[in-house]
């Protein structure tokens, strides 16, 4: 029987949200509870599928740790967080073959701006060279030097809007067992590209990056590689690697994996300009959504908690009111203040509220409102793609005028329908959304509204990305840079040399 490790760590931050995440942000499963995972959507539901169809495979769990995105962790919960990571894996080594671990890629840490890095590096460190470690990445992360220094393989999110959870964690399980079984010879070719990305273009059903992915696709399926990905990184994730890159991974092959990752690399630049956010202003916005008659979106993606933004921001609810926008609004906020002002008062009691800008009062100023408590609740829902558990904490819905708004405690993602399903708003029922997220899957709204407004306003995940103040990052880069140069060139590795 081939014993394998199954790790986990995952989160998500933005560098602009004033507020640090902490230990107590963070999900944890120890050992066997792990195993919970199986059948969901998520990396390890897909690598304990195929480690359960294998039939010559023991599964040993050691931990997992996952979070919504946030601030910057906090240098005391990254170093309880890592150490219990390190201590549980170091206790779980006994005669294990190789170690599946499970990343996001664009976490980051006080003290620490590389902390996949740092716990790839202990774990190689504790095993040796030789042993297989394949790591599983959201096409958003920051694959660095030191994390392909010190692991064998890797499999990266083909989709965004993510759907694709399990299928990356599948992926990552065969390769690793593929790698275990000792007849590959891995070559790695890393080209680093200096842009940042955001935009629809990034869409993968139909914007041109998913047709560069879709190459990544075909040269695994024609075995010229082992793997290949491009991650397009976490652009409000501002570390010192913070880029957009090329991997590809074949066997044996160094010259193929230069040749197919330098071109893939050079289609890339050759499309930056169109993979920027195509923004619209609030006041331009609210004019044409008063002349469609169907339902419209604003898309609010500089507030994204799903990025790694505090949530709070009311400013769409306020322009919105000042330019006499009368038709039913629905929208989400972060307000913890709020949200216990609501559940003292009880429902049907009609309270006095700041609304926004109790996280990131430097961007955001409160809206006062008198507004009537409609529903209270606990703030636990369920994604409705991964299925994985949302803890929002005392939640309420809170009616003033024509505007709806469900008020979490503690940011959760919101790039789907679930808060808002969970607590009683179909979003089918109003004139006006805002959605906290980027994108979302096109059935969940875009399917069927008249227009999706991506509006320009102020926050931490905000895809004007001039605006964000990135002070740690490698420069020059575009677009925060002009006249920025690049000609590609492959970084080679060759695990277990």
């Amino acid at each position: 029987m081939k014993r394998i490790l199954v790790v986990e760590c995952m989160q998500e931050i933005s560098s602009f949200n004033p507020l640090q995440s902490g230990y107590e942000d963070f999900f944890i499963q120890r050992g066997p509870a792990i195993l919970g995972q199986r059948g969901t959507n998520q990396g390890v539901g897909g690598a304990l599928a195929v480690f359960d169809a294998a039939g010559d495979v023991e599964v040993v769990p050691a931990i997992s740790a996952r979070a919504g995105s946030a601030g910057l962790l906090s240098a005391a919960g990254w170093k309880r967080l890592s150490g219990e990571i390190l201590d549980s894996v170091r206790s779980s080594l006994e005669r294990i073959d190789g170690i599946y671990f499970s990343m996001h890629g664009a976490m980051g840490a006080d003290g620490e701006l590389d902390p996949e890095g740092y716990l790839l590096e202990r774990v190689r460190a504790m095993v040796g060279p030789k042993m297989p470690i394949v790591i599983s990445l959201d096409l958003h992360g920051i694959l660095t030097d030191r994390m392909l220094r010190h692991s064998t393989g890797f499999a990266i999110y083909r989709t965004y809007p993510h759907v694709d959870f399990a299928d990356t964690g599948e992926r990552a399980a065969r390769l690793l067992l593929r790698l275990i079984a000792g007849k590959a010879r891995p070559e790695i070719a890393r080209v680093v590209i200096p842009a940042l990305v955001r935009g629809d273009e990034l869409i993968t059903k139909n914007g041109c990056y998913g047709e560069l992915l879709r190459e990544c696709l075909r040269l695994e399926r024609d075995g010229v590689a082992m793997a290949a990905g491009i991650m397009i990184g976490n652009p409000f994730t501002d570390v010192p690697e913070l880029c957009s890159q090329v991997l590809v991974m074949t066997d044996g092959d160094r010259a193929a994996a230069e040749h197919e990752a330098t071109r893939l690399a050079r289609d890339f630049w050759n499309l930056r300009f169109r993979m920027q956010g195509k923004l619209i202003s609030v006041e331009r916005a609210i004019a044409q959504a008063k002349s469609i008659d169907g339902p419209v979106i604003f898309t609010d993606a500089a507030d994204a908690t799903s990025s790694g933004a505090s949530g709070d921001s009311a400013e769409i609810l306020r322009a919105l009111k000042d330019a006499g926008y009368d038709r039913r609004v629905l929208a989400p906020l972060i307000d913890a203040k709020a949200a216990q002002a609501a559940h003292k008062a009880g429902v049907g009691a009609t309270i006095e509220v700041d609304l926004g800008g109790t996280v990131d009062p430097k961007r955001f100023k409160p809206m006062r409102v008198k507004a009537t408590v409609k529903l209270l609740s606990d703030g636990s829902a369920r994604l409705e793609t991964m299925k994985a558990p949302l803890a929002g904490g005392p939640t309420a819905v809170l009616t003033f005028a024509n505007f709806t708004v469900v008020v979490m405690s503690l940011p959760v993602f919101l790039f789907d329908r679930a808060m808002f399903f969970a607590n009683g708003q179909n979003p089918t029922d109003f004139d006006l959304i805002v959605v906290k997220s980027p994108h979302t899957e096109n059935h969940m709204f875009d399917a069927w509204t008249d227009a999706n407004f991506n509006v320009d306003a102020p926050g931490a995940t905000s895809a004007n990305l001039k605006s964000l103040g990135h002070t740690i990052c490698a420069r020059p880069v575009y677009p925060l840079d002009e006249n920025v140069t690049f000609t590609p060139a492959a970084a080679f590795y060759t695990p277990s040399k």
